[in-house]
């Protein structure tokens, strides 16, 4: 069954006991979960007619996989018996207990989950978002990007192709470096990786956070030859001219690399109205949310949980950390309101698929204390399998669609 969202023009009347801001996969997780648990006054809050599945935009930039299959309708994945209001929010006032949404409704609630995921901050990077899309520069951050990663790599037989990692929070931390290896895969069998100078400018002092992993990572670069920038970020575009600007943090430098391909990856935040809330944690520079690490509630609003991207949390923001947060999310606020303490609690893992080469792939599984977590006990996490390749474009997305959606997973 297809949910109906509430016209546009339609009142916003009376007291929600449960409102959820974003119908992404953690707002949709939990809302699954709450109603197969019986709650049966849900409104969810999501202004798009479309969900992605966001994990598969890697292999659809590697030309590995359609855009079309990372996307069905919003009404489609919202669980019967929940209300779909199709606005923006704009602001929470926890006091109150009211959201405000686009067309001057005013929505109250007795509790509430914020996950409206984060946003790409395109204009962070000077010159970023006039090049995105054209100039020979794309992303796979964006659907209507994505597409165009696969064509100029495709196309490219020699020249300089730079992909980037921001400093700061981001969704997939992976993801940066995946399209670097796929391309760089791509043109090692087409027989011109020897005629492409391939960069790629990670702001951090490892390649990944996991030092089993970060080791491994360091030999596929070496592997096909990529020059791996730490410490360095991408600091402006001049898409004209075809440069782009990457500043060395390690010792102050500023370098002007022309291109012919650049996958840029902007830097990313918490959308401006939770920056300019009272919910958001005023130790994170991005805005976002604060939570107990956790139990995953405001530490100001008992009535008040996050999870996904948008949540202040020390652990990387992914779909499986999504996975492990929706049914602590959704315990904890079914135990406050009964009157207890939540006893559910999250112990920060989360995992990313690593894809090494066009049919390879490492699964780095890890928790808050950055120790290794695997799903698949008798498989060495370290090694690059196709089985993991394969697992990754066919295995996760029903288990997405069918599992984690609908509260099953």
């Amino acid at each position: 069954m297809t949910a109906t969202p509430s016209p546009v023009g339609a009142p916003i009347s009376g007291r929600h006991r449960v409102a959820i801001i974003g119908g992404g996969s953690a707002g949709i997780s939990v809302a699954a979960r709450l109603r197969r648990s019986g709650v049966t006054d849900i409104s969810l809050i999501e202004p798009s007619e479309t969900h992605w599945y966001q994990p598969l935009w890697t292999l659809v930039g590697g030309g590995q996989a359609p855009l079309r299959s990372t996307r069905r309708p919003e009404g489609s994945v919202i669980p019967d018996g929940v209300r779909w209001i199709r606005r923006r929010a704009l602001a929470v006032d926890p006091d109150a207990r009211t959201v405000t949404l686009s067309g001057g409704a005013e929505l109250t609630y007795e509790y509430l989950v914020l996950a409206p995921g984060l946003q790409l901050d395109w204009n962070g990077v000077p010159g970023l978002a006039e090049a995105v899309g054209h100039d020979r520069v794309s992303s796979n951050y964006a659907p209507e990007y994505a597409p165009r990663t696969w064509e100029l790599i495709e196309r490219m037989r020699s020249g300089t192709a730079v992909f980037t990692h921001p400093a700061g929070p981001l969704k997939c931390g992976g993801a940066p470096q995946k399209i670097a290896y796929l391309a760089a895969d791509y043109w090692r069998k087409q027989n011109v990786l020897d005629r492409i100078r391939i960069i790629l400018v990670i702001p951090d002092p490892v390649m990944f956070k996991v030092p089993g992993w970060s080791q491994v990572l360091e030999k596929v670069a070496a592997r096909y030859g990529i020059e791996v920038r730490l410490r360095s970020e991408m600091t402006a575009v001049d898409g004209d001219a075809r440069e782009v600007t990457i500043t060395d943090h390690a010792n102050g430098t500023k370098e002007t690399i022309g291109y012919d391909l650049l996958h840029a990856v902007p830097p990313q935040s918490a959308p401006d109205w939770i920056k300019r809330g009272p919910l958001a944690d005023p130790a994170s520079p991005q805005g976002f949310v604060a939570a107990d690490k956790h139990t995953l509630q405001h530490p100001s609003y008992e009535n008040v949980f996050a999870l996904g991207d948008v949540a202040n949390l020390p652990t990387s923001k992914t779909g499986a950390a999504v996975r492990k947060q929706a049914p602590v999310v959704a315990g904890n606020l079914l135990d406050v309101m009964d009157g207890r303490a939540p006893s559910h609690r999250y112990d920060g893992y989360t995992s990313c698929p690593l894809v090494t080469a066009r049919d390879r792939m490492l699964l780095a599984e890890f928790d808050y204390d950055l120790n290794p977590a695997p799903t698949f006990q008798l498989i060495d996490p370290f090694k690059e399998r196709r089985t993991m390749w394969v697992f990754k474009r066919y295995g996760l997305p029903p288990v997405y669609w069918h599992g984690m959606l609908t509260g099953r997973l």
